[in-house]
């Protein structure tokens, strides 16, 4: 187990170093490219890989982060029955919304992101949805107490607050990636909400939703108590996502998107994280409980 959680500090630290090192490559080097000459020969060599595939790098790394804190917290059942509806139930929408414009508009992927499935979704895209949606769900689940004080409404409010948290994410992501001076995709019938189509955020709700309902639903005969220390690394991933798109977006000059998503991602996130409960689990307590002392015989004579 203490194995799992260095390789899991090491995955965390690694893709929040390689969003770091995207910023500087996208916002400094490629506006101004004689910064690499100035660089020693670590630095260039650094730039040129972070330009080449840190966008790739610090996806993979994420979801491997991910993995490993739910394989070690959740188990391998409920890590596999999350990741792989979430893999496939979002890469089915990537390629429906790049062939046909449904759920999410009419958009193409650039280069930048890795391979493309079918020559339209980088590989890439459906671990960002899962290992983003899953911090989202995990947030929403715990804050709402969904499985210490169970009801249809709560289960019903955790999926949806998750896909929001998901989708604010994309509020701000979504307007600098795909208008910056190295675009990652872009749409091909610009929307209203500074650039993008509302349709793309009901393609998002509806999308998470989904996967996260087939989440809740394997999950329903495995009650999942999380107190607030094991949640804080679905926390920091989340907010270390957002604080990439909001310096992307602001970047930019798209302030209003930042705002939005603060208001209905960041905020609830951290209420969310500070909700979970901090006492003991029932599992500790019961252990505590059945201590028992062995009945002590004294003979007289």
């Amino acid at each position: 187990m203490k194995q799992l959680v260095i390789a899991e500090r090491v995955c965390l630290t690694g893709h929040i170093i390689s969003m770091v090192f995207g910023l500087v490559g996208i916002l400094l080097v490629v506006p101004h490219p004689e910064i690499i000459l100035n660089l020693a020969d670590i630095g260039q060599t650094a730039m040129q890989w972070s330009m080449a595939g840190g966008g790739v790098v610090y996806m993979i790394l994420g979801a491997a982060a991910v993995s490993l804190y739910a394989y070690r917290i959740l188990g391998l059942r409920l890590w596999l029955s999350f990741m792989l509806p979430s893999v496939f139930i979002s890469l089915s929408s990537e390629l429906l919304g790049t062939s046909t414009g449904f759920p999410f508009g009419h958009y193409s992927y650039l280069s930048g992101l890795g391979y493309k499935i079918a020559g339209l979704v980088p590989f890439t895209i459906p671990l960002s949805w899962f290992y983003v949606g899953c911090v989202s769900y995990l947030l929403a689940r715990a804050g709402l107490e969904v499985d210490k004080k169970p009801s249809l409404l709560r289960h019903v409010g955790a999926i949806g607050l998750g896909a929001l948290l998901l989708t604010s994410w994309d509020f701000v992501l979504d307007p600098a990636m795909s208008q910056t001076s190295l675009p990652f995709w872009y749409w091909q019938q610009p929307g209203a909400f500074f650039g993008m189509p509302y349709q793309n955020f009901a393609g998002w709700i509806g999308t998470g939703s989904v996967f996260m309902t087939v989440a809740a639903l394997l999950w329903r005969n495995t009650p999942i108590k999380l107190e607030r220390s094991q949640l804080n690394l679905p926390l920091i991933v989340y907010l270390s996502n957002f604080a990439f798109a909001t310096v992307m977006s602001l970047a930019a000059g798209f302030p209003i998107p930042v705002l939005l998503g603060m208001f209905l991602g960041v905020t609830p996130a951290v209420v969310l994280w500070w909700k979970a409960q901090t006492t003991s689990t029932p599992a500790v307590e019961a252990a505590t409980k059945e201590v028992q002392v062995a009945p002590v015989k004294v003979a007289l004579k």
